[in-house]
């Protein structure tokens, strides 16, 4: 097993580093950009209750909406109108998409994200006025700081709407990852433990005019790692601060804790200007789906409700090529996801990135 291990990091550490050249550009390109809102007509605004941490951040879509897309692939989702973006149901359009904290309380931010809408006079027609249209998922951070009865509700959804813009997004610890955590499969027995995460955004422009950005709150089972080099960038800590790494310890038979149903989950939306239908969209969160796996060891667990929302603005006139638009999308989503960990300050007790000092020197 042994000879196996070292042998199969070897591997991976030589094929890191022929790639290591394109990611390395995706990530300039990246660097100069705001992140979601790169993407014309999407808008994203954070609100961070001040009792505990935790939050939600909403993303709007400008006008009629975007065309929406999901991909779910975690075993413990907690979601709200995911069922509209199946390409089989009516309603091609939705208004807004709301990443909370709180588990499934949590989804009570979306009301406050329809009446902010309602009020603007933003939804789907119906004979009565408008009906918003808020998909919304969650993650769970109820044992994160103090009261677990503090937890979003439709006024932190209003404030959250309120407060977006197109500007430049503020990563870490921040609305949805107020409280993110990651690194969860050590035992405390063993002195190992979790450390903290948040929120984090990336984008690519093409010379073309194509868009492509994701933003995510990462809050999961497994540890983060750095597709560009193949390391841990935050995960599971030894009791000397080390990185144990879920990798070895899951290949090495090493006893680890069984992620807990409902109590993890990492939840994204990726955006793009290209003029896609909903199908189309639902093929570009599932695209994007794989960035997760490259950057989350293990993903799509028992323990977590993993879940991508996929948008499209319409406002690039280009011609449509999924297998391209897909794939930026993966590659956005797993530079979002170190950013999520590399941004993230530590909070009550829990280990930062910055603080270990494993944080990519692109993104410092």
């Amino acid at each position: 097993m042994r000879a196996f291990t070292h042998g199969f990091w070897g591997i991976i550490g030589g094929v890191a580093a022929m790639i290591v050249g394109a990611p390395m550009l995706l990530a300039q390109q990246q660097a100069r950009g705001k992140g979601l809102t790169d993407v014309a007509g999407i808008r994203v605004g954070h609100y961070t209750m001040p009792q505990r941490p935790t939050g939600c951040t909403v993303i709007l879509a400008d006008g009629a909406g975007a065309v929406g897309g999901v991909s779910q692939r975690g075993a413990a989702p907690g979601t709200r109108e995911t069922d509209l973006l199946n390409p089989l149901n009516a309603v091609e359009k939705v208004n807004a998409i709301v990443l909370t904290g709180g588990s499934a309380y949590g989804l009570d931010a979306a009301t406050g994200v329809m009446k902010y809408l309602e009020e603007k006079g933003i939804g789907y027609k119906v004979a009565t006025g408008v009906v918003p249209i808020v998909p919304a998922a969650v993650i769970f951070d109820l044992s994160f700081g103090t009261d677990p009865k503090i937890r979003p509700n439709a006024d932190c959804g209003y404030r959250a709407a309120s407060a977006a813009t197109n500007g430049p997004i503020k990563e870490g610890n921040v609305g949805v990852g107020a409280g993110a955590t990651v690194g969860k499969l050590g035992r405390a027995e063993d002195h190992r433990g979790p450390m903290k995460s948040g929120v984090g955004t990336a984008s690519i422009t093409l010379p073309s005019g194509l868009a492509v950005s994701a933003i995510v709150a990462v809050n999961a089972v497994g540890d983060v790692i750095d597709p560009t080099s193949g390391k841990v960038v935050a995960g599971v800590r030894n009791a000397d601060n080390t990185l144990a790494d879920a990798r070895r310890l899951l290949r090495s038979g090493a006893s680890v804790t069984a992620p807990r149903s409902g109590e993890n989950t990492t939840i994204a939306v990726v955006a793009t200007n290209a003029k896609l239908t909903k199908t189309q969209a639902g093929r570009l969160a599932l695209m994007a789906d794989d960035g997760l796996a490259r950057a989350i060891q293990p993903s799509h667990t028992e323990g977590d409700g993993d879940t991508v929302f996929g948008l499209a603005t319409g406002t690039w006139s280009g011609v449509v090529e999924m297998t391209t638009i897909g794939g930026l999308a993966a590659d956005v989503l797993s530079e979002a996801i170190v950013r999520a960990v590399s941004q993230a300050d530590s909070s009550h007790g829990l280990m930062s990135a910055k603080q270990l000092g494993t944080v990519p020197t692109r993104i410092k």
